[in-house]
């Protein structure tokens, strides 16, 4: 059987769900669950996406009697042993391992143990073995190693069917009773259009690095000369007989209402004395942290970001691409870090990476190609850091984890991924699959990486 008329089948005949009732399902449950006893503290969740697939094998390094393997499959790409940082996890496989030398500011925070690894994590429908995705007897996500798809099914978590949603947005919609009037300030991209963030209820609020992207020059009580604000003013005012016409009035008098709102509360905060790099990812993330200032004014009490990095596509020239890229993003995590910990809210706000795939672990010569399974990094004062979490494939070519050329199967779903920082933001177990459809399928919805204030409080401790 063809692998398109395969996955037509698996994907209709998918064991728990079915397709044509998912997403309808998802909408009844999401609009009767929204969360009863909303929290009163703040948390946040910053999902730093790293477009194109960023090469976690050059990333996170074997060393000692791993290293000869990894260099002979990655020839010209691989790094010399004396230049990889050193990890020294709490736990381990007996395996070592390192930091590229450009990810300096990460290594640090994981032996703080603010940051930690996720290994193998990638996008399934349900847990899978070499030997099914071989055999083609279990259903996998579609088009694999394909940009769009993947991007799509790491901010979906439902690869198996089309959706709208975001698991991000979607744990807005239940979180939205737990903020105040400005609910549409709960998921904000500073990082363009995605789909991760948004939700049945919850929309996606645009903000750029500068702050609110509104109408600048409008002024709601303009003076007899401000012809353009009263020009505004007038279409507001107008009671059209057409319903279109009256929803985008409605529209706009909100998104003019909003950016005023935004402006002011951004207006009252203390600056932030934080240095940040003059960066792309830095830039976005400063103003993450600029908003989280404002959060007491705006009585938000959970929020979602979304910032991104693209680039990381090397098929071609990796050594003179890559290395720069982990140490913009690198850098910029760790700054961002610190601006948490100036505001007081380094435990209440978590960052977490998510790209498209990995990269294979053979080199194509001059740089990787497409993969599936990867390595994820989180960072927060919540976090149980200096730590690798999942399981790190056999780096073996035709290895019982490899699909090709060094393609890891994910031994880690996102469903847990998700669901690990979502216990941690607040939701409930009954309310995971409400989320997560697909968590029920794998062995585990806690991998252990965020510390559980529930647990803390049964030990008599604070977070």
């Amino acid at each position: 059987m063809k692998r398109r008329d395969f996955l037509k089948r698996s994907i209709c005949a998918s064991a728990g769900i079915a397709a044509s009732g998912t997403l309808l399902d998802l909408k009844k449950i999401m609009a009767a669950t929204a969360a009863s006893n909303p929290p009163t503290d703040y948390k946040a969740l910053v999902c730093v996406y790293l477009y194109g697939g960023n090469d976690g094998e050059n990333t996170v390094i074997p060393r000692g009697s791993g290293y000869n393997s990894y260099a002979s499959q990655r020839t010209n790409l691989a790094v010399p042993l004396n230049q990889i940082l050193p990890m020294n996890p709490t736990a381990g496989d007996g395996r070592e391992y390192g930091f590229h030398p450009q990810f300096a500011e990460m290594q640090t925070l994981f032996e703080q143990g603010k940051m930690a690894v996720l290994a193998n994590v990638g996008p399934l429908v349900v847990p899978t073995s070499k030997a099914q995705y071989e055999a083609e007897s279990v259903p996998l996500p579609p088009n694999l190693f394909s940009h769009n798809d993947q991007q799509v099914h790491w901010q979906t978590s439902i690869p198996e069917v089309f959706t709208q949603t975001g698991w991000g947005g979607r744990m807005g919609d239940l979180m939205l009773n737990s903020n105040g009037v400005w609910k549409n300030f709960t998921s904000v991209s500073i990082g363009g259009a995605n789909t991760f963030g948004v939700g049945s209820n919850t929309p996606l609020y645009h903000v750029s690095t500068q702050g609110s992207i509104g109408l600048s020059w409008y002024d709601d009580n303009p003076s007899t000369t401000d012809l353009k604000s009263q020009a505004i003013n007038q279409i507001l005012a107008l009671d059209n007989s057409n319903e279109f016409e009256n929803a985008h009035r409605d529209i706009e008098k909100r998104a003019i209402e909003t950016n005023r709102i935004l402006s002011q509360a951004l207006q009252s905060t203390q600056p932030i004395t934080t240095v940040f790099p003059d960066t792309h990812i830095a830039r976005q993330l400063k103003m993450v942290a600029r908003l989280i200032s404002a959060r007491n004014n705006l009585s938000l009490s959970r929020q979602i970001f979304f910032v991104e990095m693209g680039g990381f596509d090397t098929h071609n020239a990796q050594l003179d691409t890559h290395p720069n890229l982990l140490r913009e993003l690198s850098q910029g995590l760790n700054a961002f870090y610190n601006a948490t910990n100036e505001l007081g809210v380094a435990d209440k706000v978590t960052s977490f990476t998510a790209s498209d795939f990995g990269r294979t672990f053979r080199s194509n010569g001059n740089g990787s190609d497409h993969g599936w399974g990867n390595y994820q990094f989180m960072v927060g004062g919540a976090v149980r850091g200096k730590n690798i979490y999942g399981t790190v494939p056999t780096l073996q070519i035709n290895g019982p984890n490899d699909t090709g050329d060094g393609r890891w199967i994910p031994t880690t779903s996102v469903d847990q991924y998700a669901a690990t920082l979502g216990r941690w933001f607040g939701v409930s177990n009954t309310d995971l699959p409400v989320i997560l459809p697909n968590l029920g399928r794998f062995a585990s919805n806690d991998l252990g990486f965020m510390i559980n204030p529930a647990t803390l409080r049964k030990q008599g401790r604070k977070l």
